[in-house]
């Protein structure tokens, strides 16, 4: 197992069980994973964005969430018209 990969508080053992699991659930199990953790930050960043603006309604919390994913410039890009603080 390639050690660069291993974070060092994390017991190489505990890398070999996660990995085996990951392995067990297949693709479509580690893509439902993957979709639960980015709807779950989502929803973090969100919040974030609620207590900093009280005053959005959800579809500035979600442009403002969608700014900070994509970075200004390619906001900008995508949203020229759109003012929305983050």
């Amino acid at each position: 197992m390639d050690l660069n990969i291993v974070p060092r508080d994390t017991k190489l053992e505990a890398i070999r069980i996660r990995f085996s699991i990951l392995r067990k659930i297949g693709i479509a199990g580690r893509a439902n994973v993957a979709i639960e953790l980015n709807d779950g930050l989502r929803a973090i960043i969100e919040s974030g964005v609620r207590q900093r603006h009280p005053d959005y309604d959800d579809n500035m919390v979600c442009l403002a969430a969608i700014r900070l994913a994509i970075g200004e410039q390619l906001f900008r890009k995508a949203y020229p018209d759109i003012k929305v603080k983050v």
